[in-house]
């Protein structure tokens, strides 16, 4: 089920008078919110129903053996935790990394002359599947490392399923919303100026520019890169820029806003990513949660940088070509994850060596931000590529065919523009604009949401194409 759909309007509706006519009674509204968060999934696929169901079992189950041998000795609680943490990335695995893994040995064996040692199977991708089993990773391995308690049986199953962050994020940790569940909500604390910003904004964000800048150039471009000339490929590429960063953040938007508006807080997922001086500047900007946890769950147990310069040079590489597969099942996530795997490795140098100097004046700040952004934007050119292939020739036509552009019109480069540009606006403003929508009265606060939405409908296309991160 899409955010922006009447089929989600209709579901958000019921669920909201519901959720408030139950919440002084915490079991019928927790079992509540379970139930709708397992039609807003099956809304998708109902045949997955049972993965969900069964994830979150294998969580529990693995929470609760932790626990349980917390007292043992050092060995026996890793072993029990390895074990835990197998059962609960194994369907992860299997779904999404069976085909990809069974292709390129086969493709080895190949070489040697081999059979295929492993059937090719057609593998369906499980929507949500990264997102919920990273929290539930999380949630077991807090539990090991004492941070938090296991919840009970039904908090965990809400805490895995709750729909405003089931299939895309934000990665919300149990210590941060499992306690939210106990408390009773309060109606007249809800910052429902806050939550309709948020909400108008991923709005605005998913429907008009990024499903314009996907349309007009972005997936033309890159589905044949042959075809287009050097500008034309140099637009796509900051236009798809522009294009997942409205896509996600607008999606997290909706997310936060929709969690707001029932009571709840979700971590901010993105601080204005564009601005960032560096790659590890960015990386504390964009997709924020997922961020912290390869931090704290794969770069800090590795070691982080603990164990000598080449060691920390070693974990950050793997981290970062980790989180790369961790998107998707293909090479050219491998080489975006190893973009920045080697940017960050490069940083670290130089600022441990004193070769990295601040920006002392806007000019200096100015070069690092486009430098930075440029890095970042050769990533997306491997993320968004179908192939590596794909991305070479796109990578090649950027300074091979000069010809005309008759893609890149006033209206993308303005959608450009608008997309990077709005991330170095002051926060006042907008912080103004929504204080003074927070004291209208509830009628001209549903007349202004209203005039909202049909701009938002008149500007964008007819249908909603799905989130691009819901396919990781």
């Amino acid at each position: 089920m899409l955010f922006p759909t009447i089929d989600f309007a209709i579901f958000f509706l019921v669920v909201f008078l519901v959720h408030w006519l139950l919440n002084p009674f915490r079991l019928p509204w927790k079992l509540f919110m379970i139930g709708a968060s397992y039609v807003f999934y099956a809304w998708w696929d109902p045949n997955f129903v049972w993965l969900l169901a069964g994830f979150s079992v294998i969580a529990q189950v693995g929470a609760l053996a932790v626990f349980g041998n917390r007292s043992k000795d050092k060995r026996r609680r890793m072993v029990v935790l390895g074990v835990a943490l197998i059962a609960a990335f194994a369907p992860l695995l299997w779904f999404k990394y069976y085909v990809f893994t069974a292709l390129n040995v086969s493709t080895l064996v190949g070489w040697f002359g081999g059979g295929e040692p492993f059937p090719l199977l057609q593998v369906v991708l499980p929507i949500g599947i990264s997102f919920y089993t990273f929290m539930g990773v999380s949630y077991v391995i807090d539990i090991h490392r004492g941070k938090v308690e296991p919840a009970g049986w039904v908090d965990a199953f809400l805490y895995l399923s709750f729909f405003p962050h089931l299939v895309a994020g934000p990665i919300v940790r149990s210590n941060e919303l499992i306690p939210q569940f106990a408390k009773r909500k309060d109606p007249r604390r809800i910052d429902v100026s806050m939550a309709s910003y948020l909400i108008m904004a991923g709005l605005f964000k998913k429907v008009v520019l990024s499903s314009f800048l996907a349309s007009s150039i972005v997936d033309s471009v890159f589905s044949d890169p042959g075809s287009h000339t050097s500008p034309e490929i140099l637009v796509a590429i900051y236009g798809y820029a522009v294009q997942i960063y409205a896509d996600f953040s607008g999606y997290t938007d909706i997310a936060i806003g929709v969690a707001l508006l029932l009571g709840f807080k979700f971590p901010q997922n993105f601080d204005r990513p564009y601005t960032a001086l560096s790659l590890q500047d960015f990386w504390r900007r964009w997709h924020m949660t997922l961020s912290r946890w390869l931090r704290d769950y794969l770069y800090i147990p590795l070691g982080g940088n603990r164990l000598g310069e080449t060691r920390t040079y070693a974990n950050i590489m793997l981290t970062m070509l980790l989180g790369g597969l961790w998107h998707g099942a293909a090479w050219t996530f491998v080489v975006w994850g190893a973009i920045h795997g080697t940017g960050q490795v490069v940083g670290h140098y130089r600022r441990t060596h004193g070769l990295e100097r601040p920006a002392e004046n806007t000019q200096q700040r100015v070069i690092k931000q486009i430098v930075t952004f440029n890095i970042v934007c050769l990533g997306w050119v491997f993320f968004r590529s179908e192939s590596i292939g794909t991305a070479f020739s796109m990578l090649t036509g950027l300074v091979t065919r000069f010809g005309g552009a008759p893609l890149v019109t006033l209206p993308v480069l303005g959608a450009i523009a608008l997309g990077i540009g709005a991330q170095y606006l002051p926060q006042g403003p907008s912080e103004r604009i929504r204080v003074v929508f927070s004291r209208m009265t509830p009628v001209v606060q549903g007349v202004v949401l209203a005039l909202a939405l049909l701009v938002i409908s008149t500007l964008g296309p007819q249908g909603v194409a799905p989130f691009i991160y819901f396919q990781f």
